[in-house]
C-alpha cells in the first residue's frame, strides 16, 4: 500500500476519533509556547495525556483560529500498521499529505507527529520540513532524551519543549467536576477537599484510570509500568536483564520521598544473588528517569563533590502508581503528599534540591523558579501533631539562617486552600 492510501486511512480514522472525543477533553493546565518559528515538543510518560493534549491544540485551531482541517496532519507513530519506521517512511508520509492537498504548498500547515521517537533518524526529516516549508511542527515523545541529546544535537535551537504530566490535583478535580470558592474555605469545604485529595492519593492522575474500580485501576497502572519497561527501557536501550531493571523500578517507587543510593542497592542485589555492576545500575537509573517513571533529587550544596556523593531522594511519576505497587501506604501518606508537592514543583518548571542543615535537619525542597528566584519548602502532612510541627518549624528557621533565603511550610490545609506559593 502506498503512502497516499495509508494516509487517507489514517486521516479518516483521526477525524472519527476527533469527533468522538471533542466533548470529553479536559483542558490541561499546560500550553505550547507561542513561538511559531519553533518546533514544539510535548514530552512525558506514556499514558500521561500527551495525545489528548495534542487533540486539545488541534480543536483550538479548528474552533477558535478557524484553521481548515485539510491543513492539519496528525500521525501516531505507535500505530503498528506503519512498521517498519524509518526516516524515508516519515518523509513519504508528510509528502503524501501535500500530494493529497496540493493547495497546501501555498498555505501554512500544521504537523502533529505523536511518539516521534519511534522513527529512526527522525530529526533529519523534521529539520528539512521545518526549514523548507511553511509549517508549524508539533512533536510528542515518551523519552526525556527528546528534551536533551536528540533535540540539542539535531534540531539545534529550533525547538521548545513542554513536559506533560498526569493530572495535578487541580486537573483531577476538573476531571471529577469538583470546584470550590477559594474565598469560602469553611469546614464543610475543607472536609470535602480533604476527602477528594485522599482519593487523588489513591487513584493518581493518569487520565484513563479514574473511571475504573480499584482492582481494574491497579492492574492498568501496573501494566503502564510494564509497557514503559518494555518499550522505553528494554527495547530502546537493548537491555537483556529485564527482571533486574523491573526490580530497580519497584525498589525506587517503594522508596518515594526517601534517600536512595546505588551503592546500597548494589549491596542489596549482591545479597540476593544478582550479578551486576554499579556502572550498569547507574545506567539503569538514568533510563528509568529518562522514561519518566521515577526521579532523583540531589542535595543542595556548594560543593560539587558533596552533591554527587550524598544520597539522592526519590520521587515517582504519580501517587496512583505508588499505591498500585505497594501493599499498604496508608501509614505513610505524608510521603505521598511530599511526592505530590515534588510533582507540582516540576509542573511549575522549578529546579529542585533537598537540603541538610548543620544540625542534620532535612529540608524537603530547595527550589529555583524559572525566573531565577530561590525558596525552600518543608512539607507537613499532619499539622495537628504539635511535636512534629515544632520540629519542622525549627528546621525551617535554621535553614533560613544558613541559606539566607525564604522558607515556607506547606500543610495539607494550606495546600488545599492556596496551592504552592512561589513568590
Amino acid at each position: 500500500m502506498n503512502e497516499q492510501k495509508i494516509l487517507k486511512i489514517l486521516i479518516g480514522e483521526f477525524l472519527d476519533r476527533l469527533n468522538l472525543i471533542k466533548q470529553k477533553i479536559i483542558t490541561r493546565d499546560f500550553s505550547f509556547p507561542k513561538a511559531e518559528d519553533k518546533i514544539k515538543v510535548a514530552i512525558g510518560m506514556r499514558r500521561s495525556g500527551k495525545t489528548y493534549f495534542v487533540y486539545q491544540q488541534i480543536l483550538d485551531m479548528i474552533n477558535n483560529k478557524k484553521i481548515p482541517l485539510s491543513r492539519i496532519l496528525y500521525i501516531n507513530f505507535e500505530d503498528d500498521r506503519l512498521l517498519p519506521l524509518d526516516r524515508n517512511k516519515l518523509a513519504k508520509l508528510i509528502e503524501a499529505f501535500y500530494s493529497l492537498y496540493p493547495e497546501n504548498h501555498d498555505h501554512k500547515c500544521y504537523l502533529f507527529l505523536d511518539e516521534i521517537q519511534n522513527v529512526e533518524d527522525w530529526p533529519i526529516v523534521i529539520r528539512r520540513f521545518h526549514d523548507s516549508k511553511n509549517t508549524e511542527i508539533f512533536l510528542t515523545g515518551s523519552s526525556a532524551k527528546l528534551l536533551s541529546k536528540e533535540i540539542a544535537t539535531s534540531l539545534r535551537g529550533r525547538s521548545l519543549a513542554t513536559e506533560i504530566w498526569p493530572y495535578s490535583f487541580h486537573e483531577y478535580m476538573k476531571a471529577k467536576n469538583i470546584s470550590f470558592e477559594k474565598g469560602l474555605f469553611d469546614k464543610k469545604t475543607q472536609d470535602h477537599l480533604t476527602k477528594t485529595f485522599h482519593n487523588y492519593l489513591t487513584e493518581g492522575g493518569f487520565p484513563e484510570v479514574n473511571k475504573y474500580d480499584a482492582d481494574v485501576r491497579q492492574r492498568i497502572l501496573q501494566e503502564y509500568i510494564d509497557i514503559v519497561l518494555l518499550r522505553d527501557i528494554i527495547e530502546r536501550h537493548k537491555i537483556k536483564n529485564s527482571s533486574l531493571v523491573k526490580y530497580m523500578i519497584l525498589s525506587m517507587i517503594h522508596n518515594v520521598s526517601n534517600p536512595f543510593t546505588i551503592n546500597k542497592f548494589y549491596n542489596e542485589l549482591k545479597s540476593k544473588g544478582y550479578k551486576t555492576s554499579k556502572d550498569i545500575l547507574y545506567e539503569y537509573a538514568d533510563y528509568i528517569e529518562d522514561a519518566y517513571l521515577a526521579f532523583s533529587v540531589p542535595i543542595f550544596d556548594k560543593s560539587i563533590r558533596k552533591a554527587q556523593t550524598n544520597p539522592k531522594k526519590i520521587y515517582a511519576i504519580d501517587p496512583g502508581i505508588v499505591r498500585a505497587v505497594t501493599l499498604n501506604y496508608d501509614g505513610d501518606l505524608g510521603k505521598l503528599f511530599e511526592n505530590v508537592i515534588y510533582l507540582d514543583l516540576r509542573r511549575l518548571g522549578c529546579k529542585i534540591n533537598y537540603y541538610l542543615t548543620s544540625e542534620r535537619y532535612e529540608i524537603d525542597f530547595v527550589i529555583k523558579t524559572p525566573k531565577g528566584q530561590q525558596k525552600f519548602f518543608q512539607v507537613v502532612w499532619n499539622a495537628d501533631d504539635k511535636k512534629t510541627f515544632a520540629r519542622e518549624k525549627r528546621a525551617l528557621n535554621l535553614a533560613e539562617k544558613e541559606l539566607k533565603i525564604k522558607g515556607e511550610i506547606i500543610t495539607l490545609e494550606s495546600y488545599l486552600q492556596e496551592g504552592i506559593n512561589l513568590s
